[in-house]
C-alpha cells in the first residue's frame, strides 16, 4: 500500500470583502478535494484585517488539487503556496 503525500495549501487573500467571492467560488468547486479548512485573520474589538489566510489540507487525486491550485493562483489580489510532504520508501 502506498500512502499519498500530504499537501497543504496556504492561500493568502489581500482583499478578503472583494476577492472572497471568487476564492469560495474554486473552494466550492473542488469541496470534495479539501479535507481540513482554517481561515486565519487579524481581528480585536476595534479592527477586522482586510487581509487573510485560508490554510487547507487536501484529499483526492492530486490532478483535482493542482487544478484547484492554478485556479486559485489566476485570481487577482490571491497568492497561494503549497507545501508537499512525502512519505519515504
Amino acid at each position: 500500500m502506498t500512502k499519498k503525500d500530504h499537501v497543504i495549501i496556504g492561500i493568502h487573500v489581500q482583499d478578503r470583502h472583494g476577492k472572497v467571492p471568487g476564492v469560495q467560488n474554486v473552494l466550492t468547486e473542488y469541496g470534495c478535494s479539501i479535507k481540513t479548512r482554517i481561515g486565519l485573520h487579524e481581528v480585536s474589538e476595534d479592527f477586522c484585517s482586510p487581509a487573510g489566510i485560508i490554510v487547507l489540507e487536501t484529499a483526492g487525486p492530486r490532478e483535482e488539487v493542482d487544478a484547484m491550485v492554478t485556479k486559485l493562483q489566476a485570481l487577482d489580489g490571491v497568492d497561494v503556496q503549497t507545501m508537499i510532504f512525502g512519505h519515504g520508501a
